[in-house]
């Protein structure tokens, strides 16, 4: 991991300074083709051509490797909620379990896309259980942000917009990184990389292991092993290869502290007994093929296979209520799941010159199918994760897509951008402790866009746009009781107009946005048949802004700021209310400076208060038998402050210390408080042989 020399712009400006670079030098990059970009093709959401920022019609981020080796984040997570308009409910600091939500989106549903080089990473986008694997930050080089009618071509839950985590490829040589830190964290890591004497062919592998006590005692031991590989066919055509293995065994529970032990000041886990262990292993392969210098034709085929074991003892609510802690029965459950998916899809770009104008017309087809077995075992302490399976239920689905959009370019300065993807899906669940009962259901939504950029000046650029983005209803809420629940997709008509743009050394972007969702899924209808409905009508409206400043001295400064007025539903016993794990109010300010081999920075985040449930409920229960756990959590500012130092081309010290006024804050409620991270600290190296 070689450390790179940035300006001081902030993650924002370092994504306007690509767009906003003189036309010749977009054109001269253009021109380079796929031999520009890395010898391993993959599915990019942004790009890395000099122009694939201005050509988007949506807001985009781009963190680059330079920017998250001066974060240190410890997850995705943590990188993630340092930007604007996205919020994260973490459970645990390493973030094993993935809550995100974009735009005042709760956190933790399925409505914004997580892709990992292009390819989903949710064990499930129709079958459900999406927030079962989240990408270790350690494989990533690149995060790539992209919100608005951008994002309609790539998949479903595209309403708050696309995440796509971008995996490292290694450099030439071996690279050895290690990290200790608080809660006796241990972290080893594995860059090794190379290529064949004609350079055509080239490969390497990323591992690391890590593990650690966990604050609050919530251990893990991690280990996440990537292999990839590149092979270019001739002047035109190249072949990428990816392997992953992920195992995370985890010491975590959906259980947090009893209000009067977080009053207390409480440093234990909750539920010492209880794990949540993973295991997950994926192929990708992908192809590109340029068959004119307009036209290129990008393929990929993936699979994927995941377990997650949740092993929790039964409460005793009585036993609880009186201790004022969790007290468990000797009766231990295990939620065990396995899924499994396959899918191909392919994307054809090709620059024509329809009504004289120059246009770039992109289609795609995507072809998936997702399958999952789920069982629950009934053990006892005394004959530890064995025992009578009393639930198998088998969910599956299969899904094609195809989509269509045509950048026209009317003049030098404004350009639109009309698309429209199809999606249809059928759902099927069989219930095999219950004589192999059967339900199915099907589904297909048309969803239209259309975008477009203006050039205010040459250096400020007006976007916008409106589509239809929709989420499914997984087949647990679809087929609930094994009833076709009649329910559509969950719909939201996106609109969204900002501008960008960068002066000198100074960075900006302002965008407002709304999302009207004319049928979000909601619990709790009468009709003994139809336990959920399309009744929830909600809105989401407000606005982010964005500012960088390279200062003097080294010094560089960056900040930005999430106002989500509007977050409510609109229908039903809970209209008025505020969709739950939905602050109003978010922001972030970074200082940056560096001066020789020194680079450091202080972080500060702030989030708003925010309610943990529908209802809107204030108080926060005080015993174990608190029915909907809920509350209005506090808002909270957390300091961070990182450093690194290069002593040479090979060996650079890094550390930081998290937390460091040592905040007590709420991150979340779900049977029980999640408490945010103490005060840590860390320290490493990197040594590049």
């Amino acid at each position: 991991m070689s450390v790179h020399r940035l300006s001081g712009r902030s993650l924002l400006a370092a994504a306007i300074s690509v767009a906003l670079l003189p036309a010749a030098t977009q054109a001269e990059t253009e021109t380079l083709g796929w031999a520009a970009q890395s010898y391993i093709p993959v599915i990019e959401v942004i790009g890395r051509s000099e122009n694939s920022v201005a050509r988007q019609t949506g807001t985009v981020i781009v963190i680059q490797l330079e920017d998250l080796e001066i974060m240190l984040p410890l997850s995705t997570e943590d990188a993630l909620r340092r930007l604007p308009g996205i919020n994260a409910k973490s459970e645990e600091e390493t973030a094993i379990v993935s809550n995100i939500g974009i735009r005042g989106l709760a956190a933790s549903e399925a409505k914004s896309l997580v892709l990992e080089d292009g390819v989903p990473v949710a064990p499930g986008l129709f079958i459900g259980n999406d927030r079962y694997f989240n990408p270790r930050i350690q494989r990533v080089e690149r995060i790539e942000v992209l919100k608005g009618s951008a994002s309609l071509r790539y998949g479903p839950s595209t309403i708050g917009g696309v995440v796509n985590f971008l995996t490292k490829t290694p450099e030439d040589g071996l690279l050895l990184s290690a990290r200790l830190g608080s809660f006796d964290t241990r972290e080893v890591m594995m860059e090794l990389g190379g290529r064949s004497p004609s350079g055509e062919a080239s490969g390497g592998i990323v591992a690391t292991h890590a593990r650690s006590d966990g604050f609050l005692d919530r251990g893990y031991e991690m280990t996440d092993v990537m292999a990839k590989a590149g092979l270019e066919i001739g002047e035109r055509q190249s072949l990428g290869f990816k392997f992953s293995h992920y195992e995370n065994d985890a010491n975590i529970s959906y259980r947090g502290h009893l209000l009067g032990e977080y009053l207390a000041g409480a440093t234990n886990n909750p539920a010492p007994d209880d794990y949540y262990l993973t295991d997950r292993k994926a192929f990708d392969v992908n192809h590109r093929l340029d068959l004119a210098d307009r036209t290129t034709l990008k393929s990929v085929v993936y699979w994927s296979e995941m377990t997650r074991d949740y092993w929790r003892y039964d409460v005793d609510t009585p036993a609880s209520n009186a201790a004022g802690r969790w007290v468990y029965r000797d009766t231990l459950t295990g939620n065990n799941r396995s899924f499994e998916r396959y899918g191909a899809e392919t994307r054809l770009s090709h620059g024509h010159a329809l009504f004289g104008l120059e246009n770039e017309v992109e289609i795609g087809l995507r072809a998936l199918r997702e399958e999952s077995n789920d069982t629950r075992i009934r053990a006892t302490r005394a004959s530890d994760r064995t025992g009578v399976n009393d639930r198998h239920i088998v969910d599956s689905a299969s899904s094609v897509a195809a989509y269509v959009q045509n950048r026209l370019e009317v003049n030098d300065r404004f350009a639109v951008t009309p698309g429209l993807r199809l999606e249809s899906y059928d759902q099927k669940r069989v219930i095999l402790t219950d004589n192999n009962a059967t339900a199915s259901t099907s589904n297909t939504e048309f969803m239209p866009g259309v975008g477009a950029t203006f050039w205010v000046t040459p250096s400020a650029q007006l976007y916008g746009g409106v589509y239809r983005a929709f989420s499914p209803a997984s087949n647990g809420v679809a087929l609930d009781g094994l009833t076709d629940q009649r329910l559509e997709a969950e719909r939201s008509t996106n609109m969204e107009l900002g501008i960008r743009g960068l002066n000198g050394d100074f960075s900006y972007e302002l965008v407002a946005f709304r999302m009207d969702f004319s049928n979000q899924v909601v619990t709790g209808n009468s009709d003994p048949n139809l336990s959920q409905s399309n009744a929830g009508e909600t809105l989401h409206q407000g606005a982010e802004l964005a500012l960088g400043y390279e200062i003097a001295g080294g010094f560089g400064i960056s900040g930005n700021v999430t106002w989500v007025p509007t977050s409510r539903f609109e229908t039903g016993d809970n209209r008025g209310n505020r969709i739950p794990y939905s602050p109003k109010l978010m922001a972030n300010l970074g200082v940056d400076y560096r001066i020789g081999a020194l680079r450091a920075g202080l972080f500060a985040h702030h989030r708003g208060e925010q309610f943990g449930e529908e209802t809107n409920r204030v108080d926060i229960p005080d015993n174990a038998a608190g029915g909907i756990w809920g509350g209005l959590m506090p808002a909270y500012t957390v300091f961070d402050a990182t450093a690194q130092y290069q002593f040479s081309s090979q060996l650079t010290l890094f550390g930081a210390v998290k937390n460091l006024a040592d905040k007590r804050y709420i991150t979340g409620l779900r049977q029980g408080i999640y408490i945010g991270p103490e005060r840590s600290f860390e320290v490493g190296l990197r040594y590049r042989m």
